[in-house]
């Protein structure tokens, strides 16, 4: 969904007395629901206050792979930033050689100051953990491999 639309979408919810609003488009899912003062904002199954939005973020250069790994590659859904954990200094969601099961949760991206979980989409270990905690990552990168 445009940025801009996604502004106005909370703007209008924060200025009427509508108390949620959900919107589903060929390119997922938005709900907005206003709780207390600010508007919260749901996609893909994350919740965060959606108090500000930030101008899209410039793209990061591509990283080139040497090899192609071997494994199920768990790929980024968007341009973000890349975060093992749910804040700092807290546990990583997921470290080499742990059990996953489809649909857990492995890591953040956060984009445009939304955090969206990102949850496995196959059930397996992790072999290899592809990117670095704050790194910035672009559409389909790999970020995990699970066997």
């Amino acid at each position: 969904m445009d940025l801009r639309k996604l502004k106005t979408l909370i703007d209008l919810v924060s200025e009427s007395n509508v108390s949620e609003l959900e919107i589903t488009e060929a390119e997922g899912k938005v709900r907005i629901v206003k709780s207390g003062g600010a508007p919260m904002v749901m996609q893909q199954a994350a919740m965060v206050p959606a108090t500000q939005i930030a101008a899209p973020l410039a793209a990061a250069p591509a990283v080139a792979e040497a090899a192609a790994p071997a494994g199920h590659a768990v790929k980024s859904p968007m341009v973000g930033t890349f975060y093992r954990s749910a804040s700092p200094g807290a546990k990583a969601y997921v470290e080499v050689g742990s059990q996953v099961k489809e649909g857990e949760t492995i890591c953040i991206i956060e984009a445009m100051k939304i955090l969206n979980e990102i949850e496995a989409d196959k059930s397996g270990t992790v072999t290899r953990i592809l990117c670095e905690n704050g790194q910035a990552v672009e559409y389909g990168q790999p970020l995990f491999m699970i066997e």
